[in-house]
């Protein structure tokens, strides 16, 4: 895959975590964690991919997707402030335990509430 194409996958699971923690309505956020789980899976596949990736940089990138405009009306939840340095440490997005349910309620934590 690259380091360019782990380092999109890693940016668009951060992104589908952000949106899946965002989503008011149970049924959106489910289809973001599917989301989510296909990025995962895809990372498990290339786990040698994310050494010497910038955790902090995806996930600006990963934030500004998931709050796209196009985006905002379905997302319900308080209005949500994200933290600018990720929740999650490089090698946690690839350790086998990593559970994505979990991953949204930690985005869901780390964020501000307004």
């Amino acid at each position: 895959m690259g380091q360019d194409g782990t380092g999109r996958t890693v940016r668009t699971l951060l992104a589908n975590l952000v949106k899946a923690a965002l989503m008011s309505e149970d049924r959106a956020s489910a289809l973001w964690r599917e989301e989510a789980a296909q990025a995962l899976a895809s990372l498990r596949a290339e786990p040698t991919g994310l050494l010497g990736l910038k955790i902090d940089g995806l996930w600006s990138l990963a934030v500004q997707e998931a709050e796209a405009p196009d985006l905002r009306a379905e997302e319900g939840r308080v209005s949500f402030t994200l933290p600018a340095s990720c929740p999650f440490a490089l090698d946690e997005l690839g350790a086998p335990g990593f559970d994505i349910d979990e991953a949204v309620e930690r985005v869901r934590k780390s964020a501000a509430t307004g």
